[in-house]
């Protein structure tokens, strides 16, 4: 018999390996943002040193609703996690010939936090729009600029866990056995709330740093 603990284990190491560089990532562009924001430049025509960072105005009630969005989609695939790892807990009960466990009522907590993955990335195309609106451009400078990179970098990302997601959906409709559909959700889960943690995370550094 296939030993899925095992399996599991191996599956969240490899999840944190591939999450460092992730993270190695989005620090270094965060090092590279607050050097360049606190760089000054010479002006000959008044013989001082001038700070060339532009203050941004960014769509904040935009922000904030996409940031509720994800934390909810965060509960909820978590939901999922746990309802997974309870019906491959019972799948050997439910295997006994004449033991029923009853009908219970199965809520799609995937397919919920897919519907909210889409959800804050259309939220993100949303704040772009309000950005380009107001002046603020991919191309119309630095500080500008490290803010799409930045909430790009993060929704490309995040796309991934929703493409994990359709994967888990499919699974799950195909009835796919419960214990590799529960590794899957696992390391898919962890995934989110990592998407999760990286986003608050870019949102306190705008708030400290984009002023």
């Amino acid at each position: 018999m296939p030993n899925y603990g095992q399996r599991l284990r191996h599956a969240r190491w490899a999840l944190a390996v591939f999450m460092a560089p992730i993270l190695m990532l989005f620090i270094t562009f965060t090092v590279v943002y607050l050097i360049r924001r606190g760089l000054v430049s010479f002006d000959a025509s008044s013989d001082t040193y001038i700070r060339t960072w532009i203050a941004l105005r960014l769509p904040w009630p935009i922000l904030v609703a996409n940031t509720i969005v994800l934390l909810l989609s965060s509960v909820t695939i978590d939901l999922a996690r746990r309802a997974i790892t309870r019906e491959a807990a019972l799948a050997p009960v439910k295997s006994i010939p004449g033991v029923s466990l009853g009908d219970e009522r199965s809520i799609p907590w995937l397919s919920i936090t897919t519907i909210l993955g889409l959800l804050f990335l259309a939220g993100q195309l949303l704040a772009w729009g309000k950005l380009s609106t107001s002046g603020f451009h991919l191309l119309g400078g630095t500080s500008s600029s490290f803010v799409y990179i930045l909430t790009a970098m993060h929704g490309i990302h995040l796309a991934g866990g929703i493409l994990a997601l359709a994967f888990a959906n499919i699974a799950a409709a195909l009835d796919r056995p419960v214990e590799s559909r529960r590794i899957l959700v696992d390391i898919t889960a962890w995934y989110w709330h990592f998407m999760t943690g990286l986003w608050i995370y870019i949102l306190v550094l705008f708030t400290f740093a984009a002023q």
